[in-house]
């Protein structure tokens, strides 16, 4: 799930640890508003665009750090930014509902490179080197480790699907980007993606909060839709690393109880290994 961006080596690493980090720390203040604020997945991501809109909207200077202003990126580009960000989103946090919060990362975070590889040697000609088939046929091993391991959620295998699709999302934005498109934290984009949610969120049960401390809910959504979104967005299309798979698997170990069995930790270091593999290569 990386993105080639030009940026300073020392940079970029900071960017790509930041990013990594607030990701894992999304997913879990995603799972306790699942849990308590009486909100579903969509309902969930219609916020957390929201607020990374408004944020852009109102304050110039996110604007012009966030990659121009509203109008700066190209209209096509934001559209499609903000469809892939929907969708993936929706199907992570679905899949954090459905699987829990550390099957549903680590499939997630794992799937995306490994599709990113496939579409890029199908798709746009690129070769498959033999380490790239060699972490390839690692992370499909952690991959079915992880499938069939205990999940703390009620539905594992729905659950494993939505991640998946949820990687699914972020590798079409990584090949879309090597293609000569260009995806940006915009203002359009994350309105788009509002636009397209709300109506699910209404139908999926309403997007207001109807349950939890108001404050605690409202203090959740706002720190998810800034630096999980608005900001980690920003650093992920520098680049991100296998570090937000393994940060939200241990915050679901530690704080929401869920169990760390052997298949567990084996598929996770099959996984975690190939995925380091094709990102060094430059997947």
């Amino acid at each position: 799930m990386t993105t080639h961006v030009a940026v300073p080596v020392r940079h970029g690493l900071l960017s790509i640890s930041a990013a990594a980090v607030a990701w894992g720390a999304g997913g879990a203040v995603a799972a306790l508003l699942l849990r308590t604020g009486g909100l579903g997945p969509v309902a969930v991501c219609a916020w957390r665009f929201a607020v990374a809109a408004g944020c852009l909207a109102l304050l110039p200077a996110l604007r012009r750090t966030a990659g121009g202003r509203a109008c700066g990126a190209p209209r096509r580009a934001a559209v499609l930014t903000g469809l892939a960000l929907a969708v993936s989103q929706c199907a992570y946090f679905a899949s954090v509902q459905y699987a829990g919060l550390g099957l549903g990362t680590l499939i997630t975070i794992g799937a995306g490179p490994v599709l990113t590889s496939l579409g890029a040697h199908l798709l746009l000609g690129e070769r498959l080197t033999a380490r790239a088939s060699v972490a390839l046929a690692l992370a499909l091993g952690g991959l079915a480790l992880l499938v069939a391991a205990p999940a703390a959620g009620p539905r594992p295998l729905l659950g494993a699907a939505l991640a998946v699709l949820a990687g699914a999302g972020q590798s079409g934005l990584t090949l879309w980007a090597r293609g000569g498109g260009s995806a940006r934290a915009s203002t359009g984009a994350f309105t788009t993606g509002l636009l397209c949610l709300l109506p699910l969120a209404v139908a999926e049960g309403g997007v207001l909060p109807s349950g939890g401390e108001p404050l605690a809910t409202a203090g959740a959504l706002l720190f998810l839709g800034t630096v999980p979104t608005l900001f980690a967005y920003r650093w992920y299309f520098a680049g991100l690393t296998v570090v937000p798979g393994v940060t939200a698997a241990v915050l679901g170990v530690v704080c929401f109880g869920e169990p760390l069995t052997p298949a567990l930790v084996a598929g996770s270091a099959l996984l975690l290994t190939a995925v380091a593999a094709l990102t060094r290569q430059g997947v």
